[in-house]
């Protein structure tokens, strides 16, 4: 029989482990600043711009993530993560395949994912399991995306989900000496010149062949 000494034990261990609704905002503010900021002027930014621009102090910054490679881990993890809702929103919108594959390039590309790829480099840990995870949802997510659309006669069968996520990297990753916001004049502008080549009928015949999730993985 549970007695009043256990149950207020049981609440205590609650109170110890359960983080505070106020703490978890600050995690969540330093997560979207410390992105934000990344993309402005990539992933060496001092962490007390990060802390300053997130509303909060250093050391509520460093309690929450120890180090520069933790908060680039949970930065990566999220943006991860949200490209991939970004991936079912569209599904859900559109009924049209190529239509939803279309919104989830759009989509991605506000996500910034293109600016992950210079923080996957050096020492980072991209075989972590969480972000390992992540990366296979996405993966499987497009892969849909990709299959639905060709299925429905809609995209041209000599590309890949591969062709789709680099050209997405690519077209979306900032480039070097350059203002964020004069590079967003253009993202969804080549995007969708992107997009208009691989529709059905295609125009004209690639050089090489499709790029595969495999072939991304091998890193060939």
């Amino acid at each position: 029989m549970e007695t009043v000494a256990d149950t207020a034990t049981c609440a205590a261990q609650r109170r110890t482990t359960r983080p505070r609704a106020d703490a978890l905002r600050n995690r969540e503010r330093i997560v979207t600043a410390a992105r934000e900021m990344f993309v402005e002027f990539g992933p060496d930014v001092p962490l007390d711009e990060i802390a300053r621009r997130a509303g909060v102090g250093n050391a509520t910054l460093y309690r929450n993530f120890p180090d520069r490679a933790a908060l680039i881990h949970e930065v990566v993890l999220a943006v991860t993560s949200r490209t991939t809702d970004r991936v079912e929103e569209a599904v859900a919108a559109e009924s049209d395949p190529f239509a939803a594959l279309s919104r989830f390039v759009h989509a991605a590309a506000d996500e910034r994912i293109g600016a992950l790829c210079p923080m996957l480099s050096g020492g980072f840990d991209t075989d972590h399991p969480e972000l390992l995870t992540e990366r296979r949802r996405l993966e499987e997510a497009v892969e849909g995306l990709v299959e639905r659309a060709m299925s429905a006669g809609r995209l041209r069968t000599d590309i890949a989900v591969g062709d789709v996520l680099v050209a997405l990297s690519q077209l979306t990753r900032p480039l070097p000496g350059i203002a964020c916001p004069d590079i967003d004049r253009f993202t969804h502008r080549h995007l969708q010149l992107f997009l208009d080549g691989l529709e059905t009928p295609a125009r004209s015949e690639l050089p090489g062949s499709a790029a595969t999730l495999e072939d991304l993985r091998s890193g060939r």
